[in-house]
């Protein structure tokens, strides 16, 4: 939505809502990444070291 829809719509957030909404981002972020972190590391676990090697 541009800046205009959400004058028209009445949705104003006060400095205190949008911190609190860039902070509460900023941690799904954070967790969404450790997530994706965590389930490539226990692919490579579970298919061995092997899988990082390129065949000659």
């Amino acid at each position: 939505m541009t800046e205009q829809n959400h004058e028209q719509n009445g949705v104003r957030l006060t400095p205190e809502q949008a911190k609190s909404r860039r902070a509460r981002n900023i941690a799904i972020a954070v967790i969404v990444a450790a997530l994706v972190v965590i389930f490539y590391a226990i692919t490579i676990v579970k298919l061995g070291p092997n899988v990082l090697l390129k065949p000659n």
